[in-house]
Order: C-alpha cells, then sequence, then structure tokens
C-alpha cells in the first residue's frame, strides 16, 4: 500500500505540474492544437505513471502479463473518451464562469452532464473489471478497480481543487 501511496502522489504532482484545468479550459479557441497537444502529453504521463502502479502494485505474472494488458490498452482507449467529455464540461462551465453569463438553465445542464460523465466512468470500471475477472481472474479485477478507484480520486482532486465556485450571474441569481 506504501507503493501505491508513494505512486499517487507522484502522479498527482505530474497533474498539478502542468496546471490548472481550468487555466486550459479558459484558453481562446485559436489554442486548439496547443490545447490538444497539453492534453495529450499530461495524459502520456499519467498513463506512464499509471501503469508503473498497477505494476507495482499487482504483480502480475507473466501469463497473467499476456492477459491484462490488451484488456488495460481498450480500457484506456474508452477512458480517454470519458475525459474527453469531461474536459468539454469543465471548459463549457470555465467559459460561462469566466464571461459571468452562467444561467440556471445552463447550470443545469453543465450539472447533468458531470453526472452522466461520472456514471460513464462507473459504468466503464463495471464493464472492464467484468471483462478482467473473466480474462484473467476476479482477484486481478478488484486489484485493477483499487488502484483505478484510487488514482481517480486523486485526478479528480486536482481538478476540483482548481475549479471556480459556482458563483453569481450578471442578473444576480445564484
Amino acid at each position: 500500500m506504501k507503493t501505491l501511496t508513494s505512486s499517487l502522489i507522484a502522479l498527482l504532482f505530474a497533474v498539478f505540474g502542468f496546471g490548472c484545468p481550468t487555466a486550459v479550459a479558459q484558453r481562446q479557441p485559436s489554442d486548439a492544437d496547443e490545447i490538444r497537444a497539453f492534453i495529450e502529453l499530461l495524459r502520456s504521463d499519467v498513463n506512464a505513471t499509471k501503469i508503473s502502479t498497477i505494476n507495482e502494485v499487482m504483480k502480475l505474472t507473466g501469463p497473467e502479463a499476456e492477459k491484462f494488458w490488451p484488456i488495460y490498452r481498450k480500457y484506456e482507449q474508452e477512458l480517454a473518451g470519458v475525459g474527453d467529455r469531461k474536459l468539454a464540461l469543465i471548459r463549457e462551465f470555465a467559459a460561462l464562469h469566466v464571461g459571468g453569463t452562467l444561467e440556471p438553465q445552463k447550470a443545469t445542464g453543465l450539472a447533468e452532464g458531470w453526472l452522466r460523465n461520472t456514471q460513464e466512468r462507473l459504468n466503464l470500471w463495471r464493464k472492464y473489471h467484468k471483462k478482467i475477472s473473466k480474462g484473467v481472474s476476479p482477484i486481478r479485477a478488484a486489484q485493477f478497480l483499487q488502484v483505478e478507484h484510487q488514482m481517480a480520486l486523486f485526478i479528480d482532486l486536482s481538478i476540483a481543487s482548481e475549479m471556480p465556485a459556482v458563483g453569481v450571474t450578471r442578473s444576480g441569481q445564484r
């Protein structure tokens, strides 16, 4: 567990080391290529840390690794889509926040989007828990969920710590 904690702290520093997500979300659309490159670099670093942590914690045997890693690669591809949708929500919120134009209807839509995104991640974990249970073992699937959940908590914490609080709109509504 100590190794997992150390790796998660390193992951947190990797996330914080690249700056705040709302700063990325607040850039102008003309910076789209730069933002995309930044996000890909961040994902690459986070994925490398995750792979290292999974190796340290799970200590897969050769035959287990042969079965696990192809499943994991497919999981990461799907997780990237969930992450892209989360980033779109963050960008939209940041733009509305910075512009002072967050109205009740938009706030409701963003909240619903955030809840859908959270459910999407849970559904993905359930799907891949089942695949890893079947392909490798139920114990390895439980370890995968534990590591993935703890890493997600650290990433979510870093995002939450950088997000501005929902504030008052120009019309004075809360």
